[in-house]
């Protein structure tokens, strides 16, 4: 067996994905909850401190920015 060949399988592969989508999908709109009227940095801060916990090596991207902005500027949906 090659070094290459030492990964995960596809469904569980899948199956981190769907955790992590959740947990970042949860933890958004937790924050739209109960950050309510907060600025977009402080909503950043707090995005990245709660996810980084979950993940060895996290760096925050932009992706995570623009949930925060959403959140400050009262425009995130929390219906389907």
């Amino acid at each position: 067996m090659n070094r290459s060949e030492i990964r995960w399988n596809d469904e569980a592969r899948e199956k981190i994905l769907s955790d992590s989508d959740k947990l970042l999908r949860d933890t958004v709109l937790e924050l739209a909850d109960s950050m309510t009227g907060e600025d977009s940095d402080a909503i950043f801060a707090e995005l990245n401190g709660r996810l980084k916990v979950h993940f060895i090596d996290y760096e925050t991207g932009p992706d995570i920015r623009k949930y925060a902005d959403a959140i400050a500027a009262h425009e995130l949906s929390v219906t389907e």
